[in-house]
């Protein structure tokens, strides 16, 4: 609207108004008020942003984006301290997803001061394959693993892991809290309070905390996540650091080398037949 016709409108506007009682005015006046307060109590009324829903959609995608492979194999760096000894070897691995892993150690193997280990790794069983000196094969249940660690592995548990995979996570969220750290979620699960933080940017494992529920117990694991690279179209962690502890300490550091998915197992073996078997 133009200013002139702007003027003139606006005027006859107020010799109407100009017209009318005193009483009009003030009526007219109170309905505008009453108008202007019913148009601010809408604003406040906006509708809340559900941040337990988020969080909870952040984990499910983060489970769901997990490093999906055939084949895996790796050259790892491993850095061992336990409170009767301390030792750094490496680790060749071959993993055929959720049916076999091949492992080649050069140096000691959980303590065990060897040359030329080699572990084969079932779902149901753990073969121990001394290979120089004097060879023999142990046979042990899966249960190994845990009695190891003091944590419930299994083979799943243990290829995610190996993998870069989050491990424990369950669906109870109690808590959550964002900040310049990261996203730190906390899960309860049967066994462990998990307590996960997630980079801020692109929503990757930084650290995990695992407590037992049995206060009892007083066991937990820590297992930090760092030095991320593409492998495939995933994100891969080329470091980590798992503390175990309860009654002793369980201290490892995993530096990857060389990595790769999807390709010829590389370090597979066998057990010959007649190695004495312990």
């Amino acid at each position: 609207m133009k200013t002139k016709q702007f003027i003139f409108v606006l005027s006859i506007v107020l010799i109407a108004f100009s017209c009318k009682t005193v009483k009009k005015v003030a009526t007219i006046q109170e309905a505008f008020t009453k108008k202007d307060t019913v148009q601010t109590v809408m604003i406040v009324d906006a509708p809340k942003v559900d941040s337990a829903a988020i969080v909870k959609d952040i984990m499910r995608k983060v489970v769901k984006s997990k490093i999906d492979f055939k084949t895996f194999n790796a050259k790892i760096k491993v850095g061992y301290e336990s409170a009767d000894n301390s030792d750094t070897y490496t680790v060749n691995i071959s993993v055929l997803k959720d049916s076999l892993m091949y492992i080649r150690i050069l140096g000691s193997f959980l303590g065990i001061k060897q040359e030329g280990m080699q572990v084969k790794v079932k779902r149901d069983s753990v073969f121990l394959y001394k290979k120089i000196g004097e060879r023999y094969v142990q046979n042990r249940s899966i249960s190994f693993l845990q009695e190891v660690t003091q944590i419930p592995f299994d083979f799943t548990t243990l290829q995610d892991l190996i993998i870069g995979n989050p491990v424990f996570i369950d669906s109870n969220i109690v808590s959550y809290k964002d900040n310049d750290a990261g996203l730190l979620v906390l899960m309860l699960g049967d066994t462990f309070k998990h307590l996960i933080t997630l980079a801020q940017d692109d929503k990757t494992i930084i650290h995990s905390k695992l407590d037992d529920v049995d206060f009892q117990r007083n066991r937990t694991c820590d297992i930090t996540y760092s030095s991320y690279a593409p492998l495939g179209s995933y994100q891969f962690s080329t470091y980590r650091r798992v503390v175990v502890s309860e009654k002793s300490k369980l201290d490892l550091e995993l530096d990857f080398k060389e990595y790769t998915i999807n390709e010829p197992l590389k370090y597979t073996f066998e057990i010959p037949k007649n190695v004495k078997r312990k």
